[in-house]
């Protein structure tokens, strides 16, 4: 298991900290900060509760539903929950904002129309989607705009912590913010990635399809093994895609193995019958998936283009089944 975060002193609030503030002024930020947290969703709750760990002072949250509750009692039980302007007005130095990427908007929006955020706050998001044009609003009433996404999968649990030990951060960041970026994701024990804004949507479309998508590709694999009458399919698929992901990062393309890389077009044809006539919704993205694995393996050299043809023209027929 990963080292625990370390605990740092607690922020200075209060009196004390408003003056050094001033004497610093809006652009500079303190060593420990105090921060704000809008979101109390698995994202949110968990690197408040990081940061808190660090030593910086949470010192509101946002979050009505039950399963919000129930996450900030478990990691930030001395945090009070505020309303969402309530908490932009207390987080004097951070305000994180943890939201569903399609709210994200309206709610920065929201928060300065009703001057809520104010000069010199650092206004950050959690979303890999975006960049620093959704916070445009907070950066139009003087705040700091920053992304700062963290390339992991949450549970919004206590056990995230531990996760958070060296992941890295996709971060777009205006200049002047990059030394803080990189102090936050380091005091968060990550690593920053810096990501360019027209480059956020495809730097989140590689994560999505990787991750998410491996959730769908591993729970058709074992629904299917199911189908097939096996007991236990998380038992057969375990060590062999644990194998295979760790060969996959390791040697690419050259990881590729199985029945597409070899062309063997009637084992394919014969898994899409028994598919079709089993699990038919399973068809066309195996379908998506062999096509693409086929033109990998012909682009890396792990299959030569004469020996693929009778695949491609299995998957070809069955796209057209398929699709009629």
């Amino acid at each position: 298991m990963s080292a625990p975060l370390r605990p740092r002193p607690a922020a200075p609030h209060g009196p004390a900290a408003s003056r050094d503030r001033a004497v610093l002024g809006a652009s500079a930020t303190p060593r420990l900060l105090t921060v704000g947290v809008i979101g109390a969703g698995r994202v949110g709750a968990v690197l408040g509760a990081a940061l808190a760990a660090t030593g910086h002072r949470v010192v509101a949250v946002a979050g009505g539903s039950g399963a919000s509750r129930a996450r900030l009692a478990l990691l930030l039980p001395e945090a009070p929950r505020r309303p969402v302007a309530a908490v932009a007005h207390a987080a004097a130095d951070l305000l994180l904002i943890a939201v569903p990427d399609d709210a994200l908007a309206a709610v920065v929006t929201d928060l300065a129309e009703r001057g809520a955020l104010h000069p010199g706050q650092v206004v950050a998001h959690t979303s890999g989607a975006h960049g620093l044009a959704v916070l445009a609003p907070a950066a139009e009433v003087g705040a700091r705009p920053l992304a700062l996404h963290p390339a992991m999968t949450f549970t919004g649990t206590p056990d995230d912590l531990a996760r958070l030990d060296g992941i890295s951060y996709g971060v777009t960041a205006p200049a002047e913010l990059r030394a803080l970026a990189a102090r936050l994701v380091a005091d968060l024990g990550g690593v920053p990635e810096w990501v360019a804004e027209s480059d956020r949507p495809l730097y989140h479309a590689a994560l999505a399809h990787g991750a998410n998508h491996l959730v769908t590709l591993v729970n058709e694999a074992t629904d299917r093994l199911r189908d097939a009458g096996v007991d236990r399919p998380e038992k057969v698929l375990a060590p062999l895609l644990r194998a295979a992901l760790e060969n996959a990062l390791r040697l690419g393309d050259d990881a590729l193995t199985g029945p597409v890389s070899r062309g063997d077009a009637g084992t394919v044809e014969r898994h899409l019958a028994r598919l079709a006539a089993t699990a038919p919704e399973s068809v066309p993205a195996y379908l998506a998936l062999a096509r693409r694995t086929a033109d990998r393996a012909i682009a890396a050299g792990r299959l030569r283009p004469v020996d693929a043809q009778s695949l491609l023209g299995v998957l070809a027929d069955n796209g057209r089944e398929v699709a009629a």
